[in-house]
């Protein structure tokens, strides 16, 4: 499988593109494998929030506590337990 790739010019500050220099060598992987994978893990994070809010809202508060508060089932077991 053949990924495509789009190229672009990136300005960045001296001090940073010179901490990711450091980072990425110490890593062992080149600036532009570190920077995209720094990006990858950003999407990740934000997408993973957007996902959590949306099922946020779609939470139903009375069948959740309807379902928490429900008799029956079995005791916790002791290594389920905080002592």
């Amino acid at each position: 499988m053949t990924t495509k790739v789009a190229t672009f010019p990136l300005r960045l500050p001296v001090s940073l593109k010179s901490a990711i220099e450091t980072i990425s060598d110490r890593d062992g992987t080149s600036m532009n494998q570190f920077l995209v994978i720094a990006a990858a893990e950003k999407i990740a994070a934000m997408q993973t929030e957007e996902f959590f809010l949306d099922r946020r809202k779609r939470a139903d508060r009375k069948a959740f506590l309807r379902i928490l508060n429900r008799k029956g089932g079995e005791p916790p077991r002791r290594e389920d337990t905080i002592d």
